[in-house]
């Protein structure tokens, strides 16, 4: 990622365009510049960043005012702006870093401002509410005088309006238990006196001086090193490396408390948004009141809410997935990414961007301290941490006293499952025993297996016809507690067949491999007194159900788990001692980039949910190549040398970190127009020296939710900008309205 110029955490005041003037506007649309329009001559001046409303054809549009107009248009064609609409200005280091992504990503700056003012409704007023309350509170209405016969229901809405303020009649009646009816009768009757008011989000602010838990010296010494950063006002990155259970979330919540001492704003990132709930306990333990929460589950009420309660201030703090960055904070004072490495935090769809790098371009456009936070930090951090660019901290022990886990390996080539009633067995011996004997202590397990539903593939054993998904290059995955086949790429489901759909044949298909359901019908069969739960993206049932579940588990309303990657980071089960992962090789193949680093990182993280309090943890690896370099470090621990030995193949072949990659999806419902297309970008492909390009090919997933696609991968040394190379690459060929091409510059995802 390249470096960005620092500027003042402060903005200077946002130019004003008096009436008459031109104004470049810029639209939340994928188009290309901004367009010229005119402040009214008979308005006010218009601030630069302001949201307004402008003619487009025969549309309106939402747009920013960008700065000066072009003056390419003439005169008589310029069009009026015909509404400022009453928000604040964006913030002009919101404006800078919605350039800078797009300059970038090579977006278009439309389609990132699109992410930046994602909640339209949050630029205008929020509609008025009509609300009930006494005339006088002090002294209750007489319901005879009023010509008002007295009941139970009346006398509850009375006695709740004395002891609240004005509310809602629908708010004011489920206080009082009662029907809304009877709210709007005393209303009409003139017991209650109806009023508007204008809504907005107060937020209680966290409290900074709030007790909070007992840091250790280590943790103490780096807490305060993070404090010291938060004071003085600059741009810096932090690695706070740590061991799974050190604390790493409680020291880094001493710098948030530094930030709201001082006033400022504080966004966390965080890459699992439904599985927060502990986060969030955690939070509220320490500060006194949640944070402010945002992600794609919430309602469009609450994100208007809290996007204007960050453009005003209000919000003191944001725990949100990676698309809270773009947020117009006014005072931003920290911004911590936590699980840095989380390859949730690239987006693929739309603008290509990673949000851990897109945060460190944040801090530095606003002088603000920027804080990674993670137990097995991603390579690209530790080169920057050892090049000198990151600050690096280190917690090398759990907190409190625990001990990290023992790691075994369970050799499936010498210890293969053995078949049981319920059939095919996924677990080796000596995991069944291990199993066994926890349980019987009382204590929990975890088994770990990342993949949904019940078998990856369904095949007929009379013709060996899979099951594919009509729209993607794709299996379909078996659900069989919902008796489905779904596509896990573009959600195709379809019900699952009782016969063949090629050759016909009743009662031949055969579902491969496990996923969890089929784990689960094992750990049914083995251990049927057992509490088991599954645990996956598509049964958690979203944030609230989610934050239920996590209770009942922590609650030891639970005994054992069966859990695909949404258990692997973050949650802390006091009388959780053994995890054991079904398959360990899985997603060690395959040619990916990461892959080897990402599973170690996945096993990692899983395998820190174990022993995580006075109790000593265990994990066991099931495994087809315990020689492995992976599955060896995870024995040995020796993180240091299974990331020297990663970053050497890396650095031989000049791959990322080392080099950089820029990535062109072509894509298409007209396989032959998405193929004459690549003729035409292969033909102009850079012919630099030390610019290599790749392909075109098809892409593993060759046809993606109905389009074909083909892939270009564009490789050069780590000091080039590949932005211009491939930006000069595309003005060279003329792409029809029927073919996609999408650039992803830094790509995480070769599929």
């Amino acid at each position: 990622m390249s470096e960005v110029s620092a500027s003042s955490a402060c903005d200077a005041a946002a130019p004003l365009y008096p009436p008459g003037a031109r104004v470049g506007v810029l639209l939340p649309l994928p188009l290309g510049g901004l367009y010229d329009y005119r402040v009214p001559r008979t308005g006010p001046a218009v601030a630069e960043g302001q949201p307004v409303e402008v003619p487009l054809g025969k549309r309106r549009e939402i747009g920013v005012v960008w700065g000066a107009g072009e003056g390419a248009v003439a005169e008589n064609k310029v069009r009026d702006i015909l509404r400022v609409l009453p928000a604040e200005p964006l913030p002009r280091v919101t404006r800078r870093f919605v350039d800078w992504v797009a300059a970038y990503t090579l977006s278009p700056p439309g389609a990132v401002l699109k992410m930046a003012i994602s909640v339209p409704q949050a630029l205008e007023e929020p509609r008025p509410l009509t609300v009930y309350g006494l005339p006088d509170p002090e002294n209750p209405p007489d319901l005879a005088a009023l010509g008002v016969k007295e009941t139970r229901a009346r006398r509850a809405v009375l006695n709740v309006a004395a002891d609240l303020p004005p509310l809602p009649a629908g708010e004011l009646a489920r206080e009082a238990g009662v029907s809304d009816g009877v709210v709007k009768g005393l209303a009409q009757a003139g017991v209650l006196v109806p009023s508007l008011v204008h809504p907005q989000l107060d937020p209680p602010r966290p409290d900074p001086d709030h007790p909070g838990p007992t840091l250790s010296a280590g943790q103490e010494e780096i807490a305060e090193d993070l404090r010291s950063r938060v004071r003085g006002h600059a741009f810096s990155v932090a690695l706070l490396e740590g061991v799974t259970g050190s604390g790493k979330t409680e020291v880094y919540f001493e710098a948030v408390a530094e930030a709201l001492r001082r006033g400022r704003q504080v966004l966390v990132l965080v890459p699992e948004i439904s599985l927060t709930s502990q986060w969030l306990s955690r939070f509220r333990r320490r500060f006194g009141v949640p944070p402010l929460e945002w992600h794609s589950e919430l309602t469009q009420a609450r994100r208007r809410d809290v996007w204007r309660a960050v453009a005003n201030g209000r919000a003191a703090v944001v725990v949100g997935a990676r698309s809270a960055l773009f947020l117009p904070f006014r005072d931003l004072g920290l911004v911590v990414v936590d699980e840095e490495h989380e390859q949730a935090f690239k987006q693929e769809d739309g603008v290509s961007y990673h949000a851990r790098d897109m945060a460190v371009v944040r801090g530095q456009l606003g002088s603000v301290p920027v804080v990674l936070a993670s137990a097995t930090p991603s390579l690209e951090t530790v080169l920057n941490a050892e090049s000198g660019r990151y600050d690096k901290l280190h917690l090398p022990e759990r907190h409190g006293g625990s001990l990290l886990p023992e790691v075994d390996v369970v050799d499936m080539r010498r210890m293969p499952p053995e078949k049981g009633d319920w059939g095919r067995s996924w677990l080796a011996p000596p995991v069944v025993e291990a199993v066994t004997e926890t349980l019987e202590r009382g204590e929990q397990v975890l088994l770990f297996l990342n993949r949904r539903g019940y078998a990856p593939l369904t095949l007929c054993r009379t013709c060996g016809f899979r099951i594919q998904c009509p729209n993607c290059t794709a299996w379909l995955v078996e659900h069989r507690l919902v008796r489905r086949l779904v596509c896990h790429h573009c959600g195709h489901s379809e019900p699952t067949p009782r016969q063949c759909p090629q050759c016909g044949d009743e009662d031949s298909l055969a579902a491969c491999g496990p996923g969890v359901e089929r784990l689960a019908e094992e750990v049914v069969g083995r251990w049927p007194e057992t509490r088991s739960v599954v645990v996956a993206s598509d049964t958690l049932g979203g944030p609230l159900a989610a934050a239920a579940l996590m209770e009942r588990i922590a609650a030891h309303e639970v005994d054992l788990l069966i859990g695909t990657q949404v258990l692997a980071k973050g949650l802390h089960f006091p009388e959780l001692t053994l995890v054991a992962v079904v398959d360990s090789d899985l997603g060690l193949s395959g040619g990916d980039l990461r892959a080897a680093e990402r599973t170690y990182q996945l096993l990692t993280q899983v395998a820190g949910r174990a022993g995580r309090a006075a109790k000593q943890g265990r994990v066991m690896l099931q495994t087809y190549q315990p020689e492995h370099p992976v599955i060896q470090a995870m024995v040995t621990g020796e993180t240091a040398q299974f990331l020297e030995a990663e970053a050497e193949g890396r650095r031989a072949t000049s791959m990322p970190p080392y080099g950089r990659l820029a990535a062109l999806i072509v894509s298409g419902e007209d396989e032959a127009a998405v193929d004459a297309t690549c003729a035409r970008l292969s033909r102009a492909a850079p012919r630099e020296a030390n610019v290599e390009v790749l392909g075109p090919a098809p892409a593993p997933l060759a046809m993606l939710r109905g389009r074909h696609r083909r892939r270009f991968l564009l490789k050069a040394p780590r000091g080039v900008r590949v932005q211009p190379v491939v930006a000069a690459w595309l003005g060279r060929v003329t792409v029809p309205h029927s073919v996609r091409v999408q650039v992803d510059v830094d790509p995480y995802s070769f599929l």
